[in-house]
């Protein structure tokens, strides 16, 4: 499957959801999200849904934002504690959506999932042991979502 993978505000390409995700597999594209500016992050995810096609698009943090913010016309997203409230109060997601967070994440409120869920009525799975989502149970939870879709 191919995967267009939208790190987060801290990560670059090339770090362990995404290695995770290709060591299993998957095609992963990862396009450079410049911290410091929004508006070069939302294009360069743009860019990279146009020019690759994704079957899926899974945005982490900052990142989920991004996802949202583009609005990619995409068969199935899933976004990785997602960074919206801070960054895209206004943006929606598809019901197709799957948003995983972690009730001990520190940095994203797990409140700010569950709100999002409600809304659009997206899947809310509970996973991780904090903010980061790369231990072994959150790494799993992302892999089965893909492959639930």
């Amino acid at each position: 499957m191919k995967i267009l993978f939208l790190h987060g505000l801290e990560s670059t390409p090339g770090g362990q959801k995404p290695t995770t995700l290709s060591n299993a597999g998957h095609e992963v594209i990862e396009p450079y999200l410049p911290a410091n500016n929004w508006v070069d992050s939302v294009a360069a995810a743009q860019e990279a849904y146009d020019e690759e096609k994704p079957d899926i698009v899974v945005g982490s943090s900052r990142g989920g934002a991004v996802a949202m913010s583009a609005d990619l016309p995409v068969s199935k997203m899933i976004l990785i504690a997602p960074a919206w409230k801070k960054y895209c109060p206004t943006c929606a997601i598809s019901p197709n959506t799957t948003i995983l967070h972690s009730p001990e994440d520190k940095i994203i409120a797990f409140a700010d999932s569950q709100l999002l869920s409600k809304m659009f009525g997206a899947e809310l799975i509970i996973a991780g042991e904090d903010h980061r989502m790369n231990d072994s149970g959150a790494l799993a939870k992302l892999i089965q979502a893909i492959n639930d879709s």
